[in-house]
């Protein structure tokens, strides 16, 4: 972890100026009174404070309709690994790598339509309608898949899948990023992830329930009965959420004026005076430009995209546990332990991210274990030893949960530019579930080569984090030179950001 000294210098909101002048004591005590005054509003800092305490309660308690929804989403794509083990491939005829195309072609359309899909949602501000009513249609899709006879009908149903499932990761990003400040969101995008995590743990619970007991039942084998009931459950929960989810602080109708008013406060200070509702004169094509002209944009994209080839393991743990020898129904069952050890593991290590404001090493430690995890598994054939390294493996998703936490911190404003940073980023690092697909043909069980693989991705998006670490140090020593300029000459500059914003690094 970082000592305190460096986060006490690159963190920490103001730093203290010997030499200020008499125009810039005069401007701080004008912006200080400027603060009173806002609390005022609530009552005072005390009444603030309660106030805070019960509209994140509030908030929280509709925000957790989404990890719900990300269980059922990374169900529904991932439901083809368990149908594997029961006939899938048999039923359908698929033959070489039709396997691995059918996961693969799903990521095409999620690539596609991300970008698109977070413009239209900054531009409409209705999450609560745009996301349940994609949730449904995904749902319904899902459950055509149990019809499909052949290849290239389940081709065209993942295709479109990941066309319409797009929506809502970079989705949920965009929505918390409105809502929760800098050292709250990596709780509650961890909270969130838990829902990926968790799906891979109690989705094989719910497919062994029906893969061992729906064989034949009306006439269907029992892998189109898991797509059959996963989407009708999909489609029930999306109508749900329609009356739950928040939409955007100015959109939603359920808050009084006075939780409305903290909200967009809570959004400016924690920019440092900088609020969401203080540059939406820029558009969404100028967004657009702001992102796909950054390179930070493009290296933050590289380093998740390696990250998503290591963990394109998730796609074929059934496959993975098998190879310890047992039933499918054991295997289906191994799959959960490792997965319920990987949440806990995420929320403790983003809740403590959060707390000391430091990302990389948090990223790093998860990594690092992932990568030991990848060694044993390509240097034993043990049966307990192997075991174990699928818990280090799946803990990987811990880091990955800090690493979307410092995507969101990293392009903070403006929110049309972070709307498509946050979409554009997830959506390029799906090129890795693309060409992860194809990493774990069956004539190299027992995997060795995939982990090697691994291994590797993971060691080179360790190395551009770091650089990037390195890069957010300088920004944060230019804002700290500017700030000392300004408390120098009592001129405040233009800035992007408001006055004391530091990078998190």
């Amino acid at each position: 972890m970082a000592d305190v000294g460096e986060k006490n210098v690159y963190h920490d909101q103001h730093q203290s100026i010997d030499h200020e002048k008499a125009a810039y004591a005069d401007k701080q005590q004008h912006l200080d009174h400027e603060n009173v005054d806002e609390n005022a509003q609530f009552g005072g800092l005390e009444a603030r404070k309660k106030l805070e305490k019960r509209f994140l309660l509030k908030l929280d308690a509709r925000m957790s309709i989404m990890i719900v929804i990300y269980i059922l989403n990374y169900i529904d794509r991932n439901n083809a690994g368990a149908a594997r083990l029961y006939g899938f491939e048999e039923d359908l005829g698929l033959q070489g790598e039709e396997f691995a195309t059918l996961l693969s072609i799903l990521y095409v359309g999620y690539i596609l339509m991300q970008v698109p899909s977070n413009m239209f949602l900054n531009y409409i501000g209705k999450p609560s309608l745009y996301l349940p009513a994609c949730m449904a249609i995904w749902g319904a899709i899902s459950c055509l898949t149990g019809i499909t006879t052949n290849f290239v009908g389940a081709l065209l149903t993942r295709f479109f899948l990941g066309f319409v499932e797009a929506a809502f990761f970079p989705g949920a990003l965009f929505l918390l990023s409105k809502w929760y400040k800098r050292d709250e969101i990596g709780l509650r995008t961890a909270i969130l992830y838990v829902g990926n995590i968790i799906s891979n743990a109690f989705g094989s619970l719910i497919a062994g329930g029906i893969l061992n007991n729906m064989d034949g039942d009306l006439g269907h084998a029992s892998w189109r009965w898991l797509f059959y009931i996963e989407g009708a459950i999909t489609v029930a929960v999306a109508l749900a959420a329609v009356f739950i989810l928040p939409d955007f602080p100015t959109t939603t109708k359920w808050l009084s004026d006075e939780e409305r008013a903290l909200a967009l406060l809570r959004m400016k200070e924690d920019a440092a005076g900088v609020g969401d509702q203080d540059d939406d004169e820029v558009t969404n094509l100028q967004g657009l430009w702001m992102a796909v002209s950054d390179w930070r944009v493009w290296w933050f994209a590289i380093a998740l995209t390696a990250e998503v080839i290591s963990l394109s393991f998730n796609a074929y743990f059934p496959t993975l546990t098998r190879t310890l020898g047992y039933s499918n129904t054991v295997s289906l069952l191994l799959v959960a332990p490792p997965f319920a050890f990987s949440a806990i593991v995420a929320f403790t290590l983003s809740r403590h991210s959060d707390k000391t404001g430091e990302r990389f090493y948090h990223i790093a430690f998860s990594y690092g274990l992932g990568i030991v995890g990848f060694i044993i598994a390509i240097s034993t054939e043990n049966t307990a030893a192997r075991y174990v390294s699928f818990f280090l493996m799946a803990q990987k998703y811990a880091g990955f949960v800090c690493q979307f936490a410092w995507l969101s911190n990293s392009f903070p404003r403006p929110t049309a530019k972070r709307a498509v940073a946050l979409a554009f980023i997830n959506a390029f690092s799906q090129l890795g579930n693309i060409s992860g697909s194809y990493i774990w043909p069956s004539r190299w069980a027992p995997y060795r080569y995939s982990y090697a693989i691994c291994i590797a991705c993971s060691g080179l998006c360790l190395v551009m984090l770091w650089i990037f670490r390195m890069h957010l140090i300088s920004l944060n020593k230019k804002l700290d030179q500017q700030d000392a300029e300004e408390a120098e000459t009592g001129h405040v500059g233009h800035r992007s950001m408001g006055k004391g914003f530091r990078y998190l690094i």
